[in-house]
């Protein structure tokens, strides 16, 4: 029996896929195996994925027929097929250190309360670009999971990068499955959820690359404006599971709205009623609009906020 399922998830990265797989063979922590799910890619990954199947850590590849629509779909069908005490969702644009395997696993093995365990991440911008990574102000710590959520997991997600982290298989038929019903916050709830089950190891290493383009699912969010909505939507779940109180909310629904006034003249035009109704449903029209616009645009805004969803 193998200690760790390696899951790739896979769409339209072919040109990422041998980087991706050959980081992870040549980890010096070996006791593991690799599923490799493509979600029916439209490129050439079916030819690269073939390559790597007479593998020996290879122990299912799975083709989709149909795309599924959904990251955290697949997430699913790996986690079913995986034999492993542990998972690492091991992104198929995404590349590693050798060591990232086995720093991580000295923290979950160590300690078996510990649920989750991750490194830093850089971030990459081609053509051979590091703009910023992410920052852990210890060389390696295990912190309290709830605790962990207030400091370090309200203003932000933390775990940038499911990459970066690895995991116990055990927990996840605990974790809410409310998280697939979200497209770009729904690792951020998963890692909340597990946080409140489970303690977390944390490395200030930086082992993992996380390659920003065009092509990845925060690009499209960010250029909509649908990351505000989805996160205003996460600080609500988190107020009715009372991970925060009605203070708490207020206050990171209005940081998020001071964020989103800062980039909304990049912001798809044609969104903007419905993220300015996602704040008011949270904040209350008359907060959102009072301290920014005149009173001819705060009329207009709430006028537009107010407007019926369009059917889909």
């Amino acid at each position: 029996m193998v200690k760790v399922s390696v899951i790739i998830p896979n769409y339209n990265h072919a040109c990422y896929l041998k980087q991706r797989i050959d980081s992870i063979l040549k980890q010096t922590y070996q006791d593991f195996e690799i599923i490799i799910l493509d979600d029916c890619s439209p490129d050439n990954s079916r030819e690269v994925i073939e390559t790597y199947r007479a593998n020996p850590k290879v122990s299912n590849i799975v083709f989709n027929e149909v795309n599924s629509g959904s990251t955290f779909k697949q997430w699913q069908k790996g986690v079913m097929l995986a034999k492993g005490d542990f998972i690492w969702l091991a992104e198929s644009d995404d590349w590693c250190e050798p060591t990232l395997l086995e720093t991580l696993m000295e923290g979950l093995l160590a300690n078996p309360n510990v649920g989750l365990a991750f490194c830093q991440s850089c971030y990459y911008y081609e053509p051979n670009i590091v703009k910023e990574t992410t920052y852990y102000p210890f060389y390696a710590n295990t912190e309290n999971g709830r605790e962990f959520i207030q400091k370090y997991m309200l203003n932000g997600n933390n775990v940038v990068n499911a990459s970066m982290a690895v995991w116990r298989k055990e927990l996840f038929n605990r974790v809410n499955t409310e998280y697939t019903q979200f497209k770009f916050s729904g690792d951020w709830l998963f890692w909340v959820s597990l946080l409140q089950i489970s303690d977390v190891f944390v490395s200030g290493k930086i082992l993992n690359y996380f390659r920003n383009h065009n092509k990845d699912v925060s690009s499209r969010f960010y250029s909509t404006g649908n990351n505000f909505i989805e996160n205003v939507r996460l600080y609500k779940v988190l107020h009715q599971r009372n991970i925060i109180d009605k203070s708490q909310l207020t206050t990171l629904v209005k940081r998020q709205y001071t964020i989103f006034l800062s980039v909304k003249h990049s912001v798809n035009r044609d969104n903007l009623p419905n993220i300015y109704r996602a704040f008011g449903e949270a904040m209350g029209l008359n907060e959102v609009t009072k301290t920014y616009y005149s009173l001819r645009q705060r009329l207009y805004l709430i006028k537009q906020a107010l407007l019926p969803k369009p059917a889909h």
